[in-house]
């Protein structure tokens, strides 16, 4: 088997890498991939966003499965043009990828679908919008830029001040530029945050092994929003019930509601749930796997994922072997470079990747870098996600760090806190019992 990976951060190369174990797999191309694709694949120098040429590429080098990793050529309907070119492609077209493409569109589906959700509002309008939050009686919302914004476009807001100041930013000022072109305003939903992804082939729904993303950038859950600082695999707020739970409350009604609309899912669905004390709720949906949390899943999952993931392409789920999965937790640290999420520098020589590469069961998995005369430079904002598996949550974590402290750059940072979430929920639930 021939396969193409689309994409160049983390969650691709951790693609890349558990892909390339398959017995069935000659060669594995990612465009255009980063400095640890380059080792584990064949790095290919096209955009991700750039459709003409990365089909051009696939029909000549004759890929049997590609694989879209992030969800820009996938809002693009990149699907589309490889299905209608008669070429096999994990990933949804452009209109079921609007799920994640349009926070209204979700928000609106949801609603026809009766799965749980915040209550909300949609404004294009920053006078209308502010007057809404100037007559609510509660303070805490969730403003949300329509559009993509590379994980940036939510601001979670405590006081009516906050939720104004966020109006202005998206609608006015345009920091998000068309993706903020209409707002999405919500109630704020309470509990702990995880995500459930399933691979989807338009009728069979296979849920993966549960992960717990961490959003803010510092510890404890402060500062800004960042697309991802880390995640564990599993997460003990996921339990199989709830699993159950959310397949069926969640993920069928909504496959099912996209079929109805004409959009028949077939990818990865990823809900990001808020635990509330009304049962899961969905706070956003994506269309692909998500990052950084693929690392940590991919780094248990003990199936053929090229198997898995040629059948979901074929709409053949349900004939494939169930998932088998290693019951070692994993542990992904996100190390970031200096001054991100803002602006930060690039360029920078990233040391000691060889020594934390011999750490016992740990990955480095490459984000943003690339290489330039043989040394491996940081090339965006999220850097490494350093990944670890261990017989328990602590001894993954421990992993995960050792492997992180053998690296250096100028400017290199990451939260100390990955995966403590999941050990004050246990120590909680005990002091329940």
């Amino acid at each position: 088997m021939r396969i193409l990976v689309i994409g160049q951060g983390g969650r691709e190369h951790a693609l890349v890498w558990k892909l390339k174990q398959s017995p069935q797999v000659e060669v594995v191309y990612c465009a255009p991939g980063n400095a640890g694709t380059g080792l584990d694949a064949i790095n290919v120098d096209i955009a991700a966003t750039d459709i003409p040429q990365l089909l051009k590429f696939a029909q000549k080098e004759k890929i049997d499965l590609t694989v879209v990793g992030p969800e820009a050529p996938l809002v693009a309907g990149l699907v589309d043009e490889f299905i209608k070119a008669g070429l096999r492609v994990f990933g949804p077209t452009k209109k079921a990828a609007e799920l994640e493409g349009s926070k209204r569109f979700a928000k609106e589906l949801m609603r026809k679908a009766a799965v749980p959700t915040a209550d909300f509002r949609i404004f294009t309008n920053a006078a209308e919008a502010i007057s809404y939050i100037d007559e609510r009686e509660v303070e805490r919302v969730v403003v949300k830029a329509d559009g993509l914004a590379s994980g940036k476009g939510v601001v979670v807001c405590s006081t009516r001040e906050e939720a104004r100041q966020a109006i202005k930013r998206i609608l006015l000022e345009k920091e998000f530029g068309t993706a903020g072109e209409r707002i999405v305003i919500e109630d704020r939903l309470e509990g702990q945050e995880a995500s459930l992804l399933a691979f989807v082939d338009g009728h069979t729904i296979i849920p993966l092994e549960a992960a717990q993303d961490h959003k803010a950038a510092h510890d404890g859950d402060t500062g800004p929003n960042t697309g991802g600082m880390g995640a564990y695999s599993p997460t003990p707020v996921i339990t199989p019930d709830l699993i159950d739970t959310v397949v069926e409350k969640v993920l069928i009604p909504t496959v099912h509601e996209m079929r109805k609309d004409g959009r028949n899912f077939r990818g990865c669905l990823y809900a990001g749930l808020m635990l509330t004390n009304q049962g899961p709720k969905v706070l956003e949906f994506n269309v692909r796997l998500g990052d950084p949390e693929t690392q940590a899943v991919l780094m248990r999952l003990k199936s053929d994922l090229a198997t898995v993931l040629y059948a979901a392409a074929d709409g053949k789920l349900a004939d494939i072997e169930p998932l088998e999965w290693d019951t070692r937790p994993a542990v992904c640290v996100v190390m970031a470079a200096e001054g991100y999420p803002g602006n930060y520098a690039k360029g920078q020589v990233i040391r000691g990747l060889t020594e934390a590469a011999a750490v016992e069961d740990a990955k480095v998995f490459h984000a943003g870098t690339k290489l330039k005369d043989d040394q491996v430079l940081t090339d965006g904002g999220r850097v490494l996600g350093v990944t670890a598996l261990g017989e328990n949550l602590a001894q993954a974590k421990l992993h995960a760090y050792q492997a992180v402290k053998c690296i250096r750059w100028d400017g290199a940072w990451c939260r100390k806190d990955i995966s403590d979430k999941a050990q004050q929920y246990e120590s909680q639930s005990e002091r329940g019992a």
